[in-house]
């Protein structure tokens, strides 16, 4: 006969109820405080100005994307998908969408395929700029985050006179994209990337050298590449730890096997690794951009086919065919064939997957998103620990927690 069940005596369940030592002093650090992004509570305990330890709590936003996606059809469910990294959006939309297209054996135009490939890299150029944008303005960097922020709200513009919206897009399709490029898009493209660079390089003129800025970087929030592995990390996190781990040169998507391009890669995973990383996939992502708008056939963006493409709005005010595959899509949505997929795309914060079920019908069955904010939040009391309190902030900007990633 198994032995009766006996709870264990006064156990420890939060830093609360039992520190470290009996005159350490424990604060909060959120949800409210606006650098934990109204989503994260860091429970921290203090010995002076000294972290002793920390506990990390990310389950402060309740969407239920997962649960939400099962009431939608395939294709109204798009706008959800924006909505985890609300700041590189376009990058869910394609994994997303990719996802789909592999479980109904859609193969993507080349033109989409070479758009989708441009259009996310953008998307990680506007990322890691707002991320080290709001880095440096933490640290009291106030020009060179002016400098960023003016350059980030061009190419904020710019893809609004793409995708018709800011920051939450729903431009990706099953199949292919909402709309094809205006006329003179890729010229004002280039013309930003070149204000780009005159701006990125005024602040590795400001911030690169500057002793204040290492002092608060270098040596701080050190995660070493074992812990990063142990964890789950993946992406900027990981590659400034020493690994040269990325989706786009070791399982390449899209159209990323016919680019040239490096992977930069940090020596010991702290602060300044992570920023300087960030730099250089910066310019990487440019160089990319421009090797894509070189190489950007003609031809449609839209896949032939009517399980997922929507008709052209003539043809459904023309024709009753065209009129009831519209009315179909809309209604019941595609009919995905059963079956069971994971895409990982390589997001700016890291491996972005999404695992899809469907039994068949015009609703999936089960989305399960492999968010790398939410994995990386399991890790972060090792970069806060023994650090100070004023390198909290920095510390967690450094990891770019998107709190719309986080939410199950």
């Amino acid at each position: 006969m198994d032995a009766p069940f006996r709870p264990i005596a006064n156990p420890v369940r939060s830093i609360y109820e039992q520190t470290l030592r009996e005159d350490s002093v424990v604060v909060n650090i959120g949800p409210s405080h606006p650098a934990t992004h109204g989503t994260v509570q860091i429970i921290a305990e203090l010995d002076g100005e000294r972290v002793l330890r920390s506990d990390i709590h990310c389950g402060y936003l309740h969407r239920g994307f997962e649960k939400e996606c099962e009431d939608h059809t395939w294709h109204n469910l798009i706008p959800y998908v924006d909505r985890l990294n609300y700041v590189s959006a376009l990058i869910n939309d394609f994994a997303y969408c990719g996802a789909v297209e592999e479980l109904m054996g859609v193969q993507i135009t080349p033109r989409c395929r070479f758009l989708r490939t441009l259009l996310s890299e953008y998307s990680r150029l506007v990322d890691h700029v707002t991320c080290l944008a709001a880095g440096l303005m933490e640290l009291g960097a106030m020009t060179a985050f002016l400098y960023l922020v003016m350059i980030r709200d061009y190419m904020y513009e710019h893809l609004a006179a793409l995708t018709g919206a800011r920051v939450t897009y729903t431009y990706g399709r099953i199949g292919g994209l909402a709309r094809d490029l205006p006329a003179g898009w890729l010229a004002r493209m280039e013309e930003i990337l070149v204000q780009y660079e005159e701006f990125v390089a005024r602040v590795h003129a400001l911030v690169d050298r500057n002793r204040i800025f290492i002092d608060r970087m270098r040596n701080v929030g050190v995660i070493s590449t074992a812990d990063a592995l142990s964890y789950g990390y993946t992406g900027v996190i990981l590659r400034s730890t020493g690994v040269p781990r990325d989706l786009r040169k070791d399982t390449p998507y899209l159209a990323y096997a016919e680019l040239d391009f490096d992977v930069p890669v940090g020596i010991k995973g702290d602060n300044y690794d992570r920023y300087f990383v960030r730099m250089r996939e910066m310019d990487e992502s440019v160089y990319m951009m421009r090797q894509l708008a070189q190489m950007l056939p003609e031809g449609p963006i839209n896949v032939d086919d009517r399980r997922c493409t929507f008709p052209e709005k003539h043809l459904v005010y023309s024709e009753i065919e065209s009129l009831i595959n519209h009315f179909k899509l809309v209604m019941d949505g595609p009919a995905v064939p059963a079956g069971e997929a994971y895409v990982a795309h390589e997001s700016p914060n890291g491996e972005l997957g999404f695992y899809l079920v469907s039994t068949g019908g015009g609703t999936p069955y089960k989305v399960h998103c492999r968010a790398p904010s939410f994995v990386h939040m399991g890790g972060v009391h090792l970069m806060l620990n023994g650090g100070q309190l004023a390198d909290i902030v920095p510390t967690f900007g450094s990891i770019n927690m998107i709190g719309g990633e986080c939410d199950r």
